[in-house]
């Protein structure tokens, strides 16, 4: 019963739009209640980052549904100058004046009232332009074409861009979309295996060369020893102990104790933390169960997607979505090392927050395109109609 319910296309748009809200207004309650002594403390009112993260999702929602309307043609059209676009946006950051460096970050412009990150935009087209160069070749039958070498050149233009401005977290969320994208088109295993072992290597080497990567990458073995707590191993060890000290249903919302101070960027980096010490074991699931619902429903619409544009574009969403997951949670849980990444519609963030509800009103859109998910609608639209007479 339950397996033929969740097969229904339509089943999986509703999911799709349940999981999008419900981890948007839990965030807002999540930025609030872990950002409201440090808003407190810097801007006079506890209310003031809640405020701009409403003010984005506010923004966020419309800019969805206009994106789920655009035809196909327009979002091709879109996708088509998609690398220009994020060029652009990264290159605005080597303008002398406009660049500000966060957390020793130079990926940000400062609006003056708010904060912005062009790289999160740049992924949202990098993703389109990618999806358009593939369906290209698919549809003309360039089978011989490499894949690699047709996608790899663009990536790695806004990597670079990217480490430019010593941003090693977001260029590992642009490198990894990649792969998921070159594995989406059908690149043979041994190829994307080597091609991830060289990545690899690159990526050692970037840590092995800068002093503070290394000591953020070795500190995950034990961020509780003498010779790193008070200093890298600072922030996992705090991020431990808010979760350790959460128990099976947490302490309260509201009653963090690590966002007083102990826990630097509580409500972005490590807004997982204070969910699991306020919600404890519970909260911590709900949340990866709403995320693996969102994921899945994306990973879904994409397979059942009516052109490969589509379909290639959602797999890139869904890769996105899901890495920053992985990222962020993996550095809360001192799995990984701290990589400053935010969680996808949860942690604070308005560039982020955007980007993302942009991508997921690209798949929304592909839902609607679906057949058989739009005659599931209108019916039910109809039953709903009917009943009220």
């Amino acid at each position: 019963m339950a397996k033929s319910t969740f097969a229904k296309p339509v089943n999986t748009f509703y999911l799709l739009i349940v999981t999008t809200l419900s981890l948007s207004l839990f965030g807002l309650i999540m930025v609030f209640s872990a950002s409201s002594i440090y808003s407190l403390d810097t801007k006079g009112t506890s209310f003031g980052i809640l405020l701009r993260q409403l003010t984005f999702l506010v923004i966020s929602i419309p800019a969805a549904i206009i994106m789920a309307r655009i035809p196909l043609f327009g979002l091709k059209r879109i996708a088509k100058v998609g690398l220009l676009l994020a060029i652009l946006l990264m290159l605005i950051l080597r303008v002398p004046g406009f660049g500000k460096s966060v957390n020793g970050n130079t990926n940000w412009i400062s609006l003056g009232f708010v904060d912005v990150q062009p790289s999160e935009l740049a992924k949202f087209f990098l993703i389109l332009w990618a999806a358009y160069m593939l369906s290209r070749k698919e549809e003309t039958g360039q089978y011989k074409t490499n894949v690699f070498l047709l996608l790899a050149p663009g990536y790695l233009l806004i990597m670079l861009l990217i480490m430019m401005g010593n941003d090693l977290g977001t260029t590992s969320v642009v490198a990894a979309i990649l792969a998921g994208l070159l594995f989406a088109s059908g690149v043979e295993l041994r190829i994307l295996g080597s091609l991830t072992a060289v990545a690899f290597v690159i990526l050692a080497a970037l840590i092995a060369t800068a002093g503070y990567r290394l000591q953020r990458f070795l500190v995950v073995l034990d961020p509780f020893s003498e010779s790193d707590y008070m200093n890298y191993g600072w922030q996992p060890a705090h991020s431990l102990l808010g979760l350790a000290s959460g128990g099976l249903f947490g302490v309260g919302l509201g009653g963090s104790r690590q966002k007083w101070g102990n826990l630097a960027e509580a409500h972005t980096d490590f807004i997982f933390s204070v969910i699991g010490e306020e919600l404890g074991l519970l909260g911590t699931l709900g949340v990866l169960l709403l995320l693996g619902g969102l994921i899945l429903s994306i990973f879904k619409i994409s397979l059942r997607a009516q052109d490969s544009f589509s379909r290639y574009a959602c797999a890139g969403f869904g890769c996105w979505i899901a890495i920053q997951t992985i990222l962020n949670i993996g550095s809360a849980t001192s799995v990984l090392p701290v990589v400053g990444v935010t969680l996808p519609l949860i942690s604070y963030g308005g560039s982020a927050l955007v980007a993302t509800f942009l991508g997921i009103g690209f798949v929304v859109g592909v839902a609607l395109r679906d057949p058989e998910v739009l005659r599931e609608l209108k019916s039910a639209i109809e039953r709903r109609r009917l009943h009220s007479l």
